[in-house]
């Protein structure tokens, strides 16, 4: 019995780029140019006529932008999308995490035209493949307005008593999805949340270089990068991420960034930031593994519940990919599994909770 192929529908303006992409279509056994469309609205017109298996998503289009068009897909007619955008203007980088945070699943940077050995469209293809098969939720960011509210509810009395301990930093990971996990987490603490929040996210370079940027204007907190060298203590109350191509770590109080080798082919690594705050932390850290492709983070996150510290993995069915939160769950790393809006309250209970210890 022949296999189905993956039905692909192309969404850019260029001639030259979507001739491209659809020749590299054609030679691909497994793939299959399900249609072509040059602005976003005859995108959203095709997504319903012909219910392609995958999307790929230019973001400058004319007539409806990429971004209107992947809000739309993802609320009305849910469907795995893959931005193919370029990485040089910062509107444009800004658009392209807009639209992973409605629900886009990866982002891969065009063709320059300058690569000759076939690297590109060996990653197109096989990150294709990866994109179709994940099975995508309602986004109701376009019937809801920016990024829709996260509901506040739902947090286990559990985690509501307060700990024998005070806690230092929560750190969390995630991979795919997590742009608007991550937007929903911090929008629900409250703006007294006085902890370093640290945080190491997947994304395809070269975009991570603004996301952080882009981040803060999202949450009403502050988000920057990490600088190597400081103080921990410097980042109460504030959101701290590992720069593109660096792990973040904590040695003797401060922050420190490596080019130190990848792992899980990832850099910057959750496992490298869990390890790092479970041996300088150990009972004074909270961790919380989100939705992801993969495995990086189980073992750091085992890690810290091993050195006494609070962890959280979000559960499956509010995962975009539940990879790394199913890792952390069958290595026994995770204290609670949650749904994601219940992971940012439960982070501020915590604080809370710690707040009313020290008292």
């Amino acid at each position: 019995m022949t296999m189905a192929r993956v039905r692909v529908l192309v969404v850019e303006d260029s001639l030259t780029v979507r001739k491209h992409l659809c020749e590299v279509l054609a030679r691909e056994p497994e793939l299959e140019l399900a249609g072509e469309a040059e602005n976003g609205r005859r995108a959203i017109e095709l997504c319903r006529e012909l219910r392609p298996d995958v999307v790929t998503m230019d973001m400058m289009l004319p007539v409806m932008s990429g971004l209107a068009a992947t809000e739309y897909i993802m609320a009305h007619c849910p469907t795995p999308i893959l931005v193919v955008s370029s990485s040089t203007n910062r509107g444009e980088l800004f658009k392209t995490y807009d639209a992973l945070a409605a629900g886009a699943v990866d982002v891969l940077e065009k063709p320059l035209g300058d690569e000759s050995d076939g690297a590109w469209e060996r990653r197109f293809v096989s990150t294709l493949k990866l994109v179709s098969r994940i099975r995508v939720i309602t986004h109701l960011r376009a019937r809801l307005g920016p990024l829709g509210r996260p509901r506040q509810e739902g947090v286990p009395v559990a985690l509501r008593a307060a700990r024998p301990h005070g806690f230092k930093a929560v750190a969390v990971g995630a991979s795919t999805g997590g742009p608007s996990a991550l937007v929903a987490v911090l929008r629900a603490l409250p703006p007294e949340f006085a902890l370093p929040l640290l945080i190491v996210l997947h994304i395809s370079e070269p975009f991570g270089v603004a996301f952080a940027e882009w981040l803060d204007g999202q949450t009403g907190r502050r988000v920057a990068y990490a600088r190597d060298g400081e103080p921990l203590d410097s980042a109460a109350g504030r959101v701290v991420m590992a720069p593109p191509e660096r792990h973040l770590t904590i040695s003797d109080g401060r922050f420190r960034l490596t080019r130190d080798a990848e792992r899980h082919s990832c850099r910057p690594s959750v496992d490298v930031l869990f390890e790092s705050i479970a041996k300088e932390l150990g009972s004074a850290a909270a961790a919380c593994l989100l939705t992801g492709m993969g495995r990086d983070g189980a073992l750091g996150l085992l890690e810290i519940r091993r050195a006494g510290g609070l962890t959280i993995a979000q559960d499956e069915a509010t995962s975009v990919v539940y990879g790394m939160p199913r890792e952390a769950v069958l290595l026994g790393a995770a204290e609670s599994v949650l749904p994601l809006d219940g992971i940012g309250p439960a982070l501020a209970s915590l604080a809370a909770s710690d707040h009313g210890a020290r008292r």
